[in-house]
């Protein structure tokens, strides 16, 4: 039974133990400058506790200068390590929210600060504060800041990678300087890339220690500032306070204090409620007493006072061996780091100086590429230039032969252009001395026809009066018959005849006009023979003429020739084209009536008398009708045909004779 009973009782023991070993636990969230983490923290924690174990997250061992801060009421107050963290006035939330931030500043960082993450952690807060303005900071000075920001986060600049607009979404400088000056992001981007391209070479750590080294120059680094008044009623003062001591400013200037109080001038600062005392090392000194608005101020400048004042004297002191053995791991960090970095500046640039050769190796080889494709295409060009030159080579002598040929078919040329030169000149000589010949015939030709005319004339008042006396014989002629024979008045066909009559020649006496009539008839018609005559040589020359010509201008058109020539024939037209007004009836066809009444009708008369025969006479006489309508007589240098036109004279019983 006892030892049945045992075990449960045991048993019971140990699940109420292990009820009493689960504490209660309640959760916060911690905001750094970059990141957020949350934690269970147990109720009975003290802030030590909960900052210990924010402190190992982080990997920091420098943890006097920093602290957990929350806002309570519109004030900001720092977490108590000494008292748990419910027992404090915190917000009532859940979870819980601090701020993981410094609370106390180096006076010399790069000194103090030993761990990359202090840096760090420093190096974020102190740019946050420069840009929300809680710093202030020249526009030069921020440029400057704003590059070295660039090379921590970004590295060595590379134009090829960093391209412009590479900063558009990060923020570099305060709004205050952005409207001071009012450029454009591109312009501002210009300007720090400007300063970010001589920072090549500068590690992370390196370019926020050189960050934190201008911004610890700045006059409001590190500086806490507080509301105060030396009565109760005004508040027209500033309390700041530093790594270096207590300052007093005036309300409209944080940079330059009024008065200043030294941590090592300082022996004692207290406070009663809103009233706080500081009393100088100096007993003789004033006492400077001030208010604030609130006693939790008070208490808050008072904390702020014993933690700087205790860091102030700590650094006066010898380190302790913990400060000592950071500080030596701290050197021999960096001294790896140093050594490290340099071997990775030299590996860089070995890698640099490899990647150049090879750059230059294989533009080498590219160009050494190009120069064998260049000296391939080269030799082929040059091969096919050698076939073609020697194509063109035997082109050229065949060439040169057939020049050589030609030369001398061109020596024979010459001299046969000259020996036809020669006979041009002769035959143009001859051609002109017989145009000249050909001109004078048609002159002559013109006066001749102007003198036929005139004669014709002539003749023709020659047949007016051989008419008219023709008229008056025959009259007379049958008065006399009507006196002899009246019986033969009505039977004319019994009259007798020239052979029968018998009658008495010497009674009647015939005009002897009517024997010139006749003369004058065989006149008219030899010389018109004569004159056809004449026109038929003087056409078979002026067509020898064409001939000739002809020829020559087809022999001498290339040696300018032509246009003379037609001068010569334009001038011969102008000369012949004169046609006589008598010659203008055979070319329009007219007839020419000639009315040769004979004085005996009735009777023919024999071949050797001048009377009038009833024979029949036909001449047929050619007469030249050339291609001129505009009353020409010879043909031109075109040549056209003749044609022949039949002249009748012929005997009627009327005694016409009809041409």
């Amino acid at each position: 039974m006892i030892w049945c009973g045992y075990p449960r009782k045991l048993k019971n023991m140990s699940i109420r133990g292990l009820k009493k070993k689960q504490p209660k636990t309640f959760k916060v969230k911690i905001i750094t400058v970059d990141a957020e983490m949350e934690f269970s923290c147990e109720m009975k924690w003290k802030g030590k506790d909960l900052f210990d174990l924010v402190c190992r997250a982080l990997g920091l061992r420098e943890t006097w200068f920093f602290g957990l801060q929350y806002t309570m009421k519109g004030i900001c107050t720092w977490l108590k390590m000494d008292k748990k963290v419910l027992d404090q006035e915190i917000p009532k939330e859940d979870p819980i929210s601090f701020h993981f931030l410094a609370k106390f500043y180096p006076e010399k960082v790069e000194e103090e600060l030993l761990q990359e993450i202090t840096q760090h952690l420093f190096f974020l807060q102190v740019k946050k504060q420069i840009l929300d303005e809680e710093i202030y900071c020249s526009p030069e000075a921020t440029v400057l800041l704003a590059s070295y920001a660039v090379q921590a986060k970004y590295g060595d600049y590379d134009p090829n990678f960093h391209e412009p607009g590479f900063l558009a979404h990060d923020e570099l400088l305060p709004k205050r300087v952005l409207r001071q000056y009012q450029l454009t992001a591109e312009m501002w981007e210009e300007k720090i890339t400007a300063w970010y391209a001589e920072h090549r070479g500068i590690a992370r750590d390196e370019a926020e220690m050189n960050y934190l080294k201008i911004a610890q120059d700045l006059e409001m680094y590190g500086v806490n500032y507080f509301p105060i008044a030396q009565n109760k009623n005004h508040t027209d003062l500033l309390l700041g306070v530093d790594a270096k001591g207590i300052h007093i400013y005036s309300i409209n200037n944080r940079f330059s204090p009024n008065k200043s109080f030294e941590w090592s001038a300082i022996r004692n600062i207290s406070y009663s409620e809103k009233e706080l005392t500081i009393k100088p090392l100096d007993k003789k000194a004033e006492v400077f007493k001030f208010f604030s608005s609130q006693l939790k101020v008070n208490k808050l400048i008072l904390q702020l006072c014993i933690g700087n004042h205790d860091l102030f004297m700590r650094r006066r002191k010898v380190d302790s061996i913990e400060i000592q053995q950071m500080k030596a791991q701290a050197r021999e960090e960096k001294a790896r780091k140093k050594m490290e970095n340099q071997r990775l500046a030299r590996e860089k640039q070995l890698r640099e100086e490899a990647e150049r050769a090879k750059e230059e190796l294989e533009r080498r080889l590219f160009q050494l590429e190009d120069e064998a494709r260049q000296a391939n295409e080269a030799l082929l060009r040059s091969q096919e230039a050698a076939e073609l030159l020697a194509e063109k080579a035997q082109i050229a002598e065949e060439e040169a032969k057939l020049l050589a040929q030609n030369a001398a078919e061109a020596e024979q040329e010459r001299q046969r252009l000259e020996i036809t030169a020669l006979k041009t000149k002769e035959e143009k000589r001859l051609m002109e001395q017989k145009m000249r010949e050909a001109e004078l015939i048609a002159v002559k030709l013109v006066k001749e026809s102007d003198r036929r005319a005139k004669e014709a004339e002539h003749l023709k008042q020659d047949l007016h009066e051989a008419r008219e006396a023709e008229r008056k014989a025959k009259q007379k002629l049958l008065d006399i018959t009507k006196l002899n024979y009246p019986h033969m008045i009505k039977y004319p066909q019994a009259l007798p005849t020239d052979r029968d009559a018998n009658f008495d020649k010497g009674s009647i006496k015939l005009d002897l006009k009517d024997i010139d009539l006749k003369r004058l008839s065989f006149e008219i018609e030899r010389e018109r023979l004569d004159y056809l005559e004449k026109s038929k040589k003087f056409e078979d020359r002026l067509k020898e003429l064409k001939s000739e010509i002809l020829a020559l201008k087809l022999e001498e058109k290339q040696s300018g020739l032509y246009s003379h020539w037609n001068e010569v024939l334009g001038s011969l037209d102008r000369s012949i084209g004169n046609t006589p007004s008598w010659m203008k009836t055979f070319e329009t066809g007219d007839s020419l009536d000639i009315n040769l009444q004979r004085p005996f009708p009735a009777y023919s008369l024999n071949t050797t008398s001048s009377w009038p025969c009833t024979n029949k006479i036909q001449h047929t006489v050619p007469v030249v009708k050339s291609s001129f309508e505009a009353n020409s007589l010879v043909a031109n240098s075109v040549g056209t045909g003749t044609r022949k036109q039949i002249i009748k004279v012929q005997q009627h019983d009327s005694d016409v004779i009809y041409i």
